[in-house]
Order: structure tokens, then C-alpha cells, then sequence
């Protein structure tokens, strides 16, 4: 299966834009590319950049349970 960058950013999550500035900043490692110069995703090239995704992401906020006030009648 091969998948194109905008087909690539859905399943990891993020915009066609972020993904190709990812690719420009070295922030992930680019991949194979076509005859015409276009880059094609495998699946392991996306579990490799949905593992970036996940080290990036900040960890879900802690989630409080509020306490009903008591009420004096």
C-alpha cells in the first residue's frame, strides 16, 4: 500500500503542511519518493511518524473530579 502526504497526514493526524515542515526541519526522516519525484508513504513510514507524533504530544491533563459543594439547609 502506498499512500500519498495528504493520505499520510490524516492517519498520523496532522495537516499535509505540518508533515512536509517536519520533512524541511529534519524533524522526521524523509521517504522514498517515485520516478516523478512525488513521496509515497508505507505503512511502516507511518507507524514511524505516528511514533514521533505520540513522543511529541503533551500527556492528557489530569482530570479532577470535582466534589459537589455541600450545601447547610
Amino acid at each position: 500500500m502506498r499512500l500519498s502526504t495528504r493520505e499520510a497526514a490524516e492517519r498520523v493526524g496532522v495537516s499535509r503542511n505540518t508533515l512536509l515542515r517536519w520533512f524541511r526541519e529534519g524533524r522526521v526522516a524523509d521517504v522514498r519518493r517515485d520516478r516523478n519525484g512525488w513521496r509515497f508513504f508505507t505503512p511502516e513510514d507511518i507507524g514511524r511518524i505516528r511514533a514521533y507524533v505520540e513522543r511529541q504530544s503533551p500527556p492528557p491533563a489530569p482530570t479532577a473530579q470535582a466534589s459537589s459543594p455541600q450545601v447547610a439547609v
